[in-house]
């Protein structure tokens, strides 16, 4: 029997979930860098917007029992790679510690919100 468990954020309802766990396997959709009321953080900010996605990545993590220390892979994706692949790597080091997940870092034309140079998806696993 499979175990699955949702988390929708009451704020954003695009008809995909937050996070999905089947079987201690946690998919974490796309986070942006918009606040837990909805408010879009660090217009022109790459820092400012990489900190605040990542804060965000922590609360779905949060809601499944998890931690950064649960992260199997993490999926980055910026709209300019060639000028925010520095600062982001950065943030991203000092936001893993010594664990190392597997992952990627793309560069896209443009992501849902004009205003976003980020978004961070990624799978965790349950404790």
């Amino acid at each position: 029997m499979k175990n699955i468990t949702i988390y929708n954020h009451d704020l954003w309802d695009h008809g995909i979930s937050q996070g999905y766990s089947v079987n201690g396997t946690i998919y974490i959709s796309g986070q942006f860098s918009h606040d837990t009321e909805g408010t879009f953080v660090g217009d022109g900010d790459i820092e400012a917007q990489a900190q605040q996605t990542l804060k965000n990545l922590d609360g779905v993590l949060e809601k499944f029992g998890a931690t950064r220390s649960n992260l199997a892979y993490m999926e980055i994706y910026l709209t300019n790679a060639e000028e925010h692949t520095e600062p982001v790597l950065r943030l991203f080091k000092e936001y893993v510690g010594q664990h190392r997940p597997a992952g990627s870092l793309i560069g896209v034309t443009y992501l849902a919100s004009p205003e976003q140079l980020i978004e961070i998806s990624a799978i965790a696993h349950a404790n």
